[in-house]
């Protein structure tokens, strides 16, 4: 194993903590603020949507800046702003060092994955990728449980220094262990979004926001949704987080077989409808703890399973521009995570959190739809149509 992947993974794990933690210790910065839990879960919101919009922004205006030197200022930001919220002397305060924080991120993520690809061989390039990605599809398992324990054992301020400690210490590993970073041809942000242009494209990425806007409102939530389930016990608050991450990496890793087998559509149909029907279910699932365990399981394999088909269907008609359109991709998943932040405090407010299924049910059935219109589109179009952006040179992946 390269060192220099496992350091870039752990800047991944950090970001996909900071994107995650924070619902772990939601009632505790709610109280610690004197907010509604609605106006806490804002403190996700912020981080998710500034780090979706500005990745393809800093991807193309930093496109001439050292990698090195990129992948050590995005760190460092982002570990300043997470102390910025630890001590962060009012909730004001505390958003905009998310938002901060949202923007290091940015700088880091395509840059590390983009160094992924370039600093190995060629024909290890998709075990590159799939290290440093693994950092954070790892983080969904860990992250919650991880800074719910620290929270209960002391407060929800040490989660937030854990997410910079985990950063520093990447940011200490690209400084020893990377040296020369090869510099990918740049790529206009006006190429970076051309593909939206096309329906399939468009219907796709639709698909992915109303999905992860739904999954993200119960998640966001999960306090507020399981707590007749929990019964104010972080054990089992953790213990339901960790079965939740665990189910989707597991998921991650058979979804892949699945779609090979049968084909993405039928697997895309299949975890959307299970998740719909799951979610719908949740008001009287999540009343005790022996139904909410099946809930979440089935919710969190599924949830992040459907990741692979969607990737994969992207790919199927995207492949010159793949990693272009993955990346809108990527930031169409924490666009819906934004989203989720507002629906559920809205929701709070007008159906109460236990009811919150039944609002996610209805965004996981327009994503359903429009999955298939997008299958359809598909179908309908032949698959060899150039995309808008086709002539981005093959080697900038990055």
């Amino acid at each position: 194993m390269d060192r220099r992947l496992l350091v870039l993974a752990l800047g991944m794990f950090a970001l996909g903590t900071d994107s995650f933690v924070v619902a772990g210790v939601l009632p505790e910065i709610a109280r610690g603020f004197d907010v509604s839990i609605g106006a806490a879960g804002q403190m996700t919101t912020i981080y998710a949507v500034t780090y979706a919009l500005l990745t393809p922004v800093i991807a193309a205006l930093a496109a001439h800046v050292a990698r090195k030197q990129l992948l050590l200022a995005g760190l460092a930001v982002f570990v300043i702003a997470n102390l910025g919220t630890a001590f962060a002397s009012s909730f004001g305060i505390a958003l905009a060092t998310r938002a901060l924080a949202g923007l290091g991120a940015a700088m880091f993520s395509p840059t590390a994955t983009g160094a992924a690809a370039s600093i190995g061989a060629p024909e290890r390039r998709g075990f590159a990728l799939s290290v440093v990605i693994a950092g954070m599809t790892v983080s969904t398992a860990l992250a919650a449980p991880i800074g719910a324990l620290i929270g209960g054992l002391g407060d929800w301020h040490w989660t937030m220094v854990f997410v910079a400690a985990l950063a520093a210490a990447s940011g200490l590993g690209v400084l020893v262990f990377l040296a020369h970073i090869p510099m990918p041809p740049a790529v206009p942000l006006t190429r970076r979004v051309a593909p939206l242009a096309d329906a399939r494209i468009g219907l796709m990425l639709a698909t992915t926001f109303l999905f992860f806007g739904a999954a993200f409102t119960i998640y966001t939530y999960f306090a507020v949704v399981f707590d007749r389930a929990i019964g104010g016990n972080p054990a089992l608050f953790s213990g339901l987080l960790v079965l939740w991450g665990a189910a989707g990496t597991v998921s991650n890793l058979l979804a892949g077989q699945l779609v090979d087998r049968v084909g993405n559509r039928k697997v895309l149909v299949t975890m959307l409808a299970l998740v719909l029907a799951d979610f719908l279910l949740l008001s009287w699932s999540s009343t005790n703890l022996w139904t909410a365990i099946p809930a979440v399981v089935l919710w969190g394999a599924c949830g992040w399973g459907i990741l692979v088909p969607q990737q994969h269907r992207i790919v199927s008609i995207a492949r010159p521009i793949a990693p272009i359109v993955l990346g809108l991709n990527n930031s169409a998943t924490f666009l819906g995570s934004t989203a989720a932040g507002i629906i559920g405090a809205v929701g709070i407010d007008v159906v109460g959190g236990h009811e919150l299924g039944t609002v996610a049910a209805v965004l996981v059935a327009a994503a359903l739809i429009v999955s298939e219109l997008a299958a359809r589109s598909i179908v309908a179009s032949n698959p060899n149509t150039p995309l808008p952006s086709a002539g981005v040179p093959q080697q900038g992946k990055a």
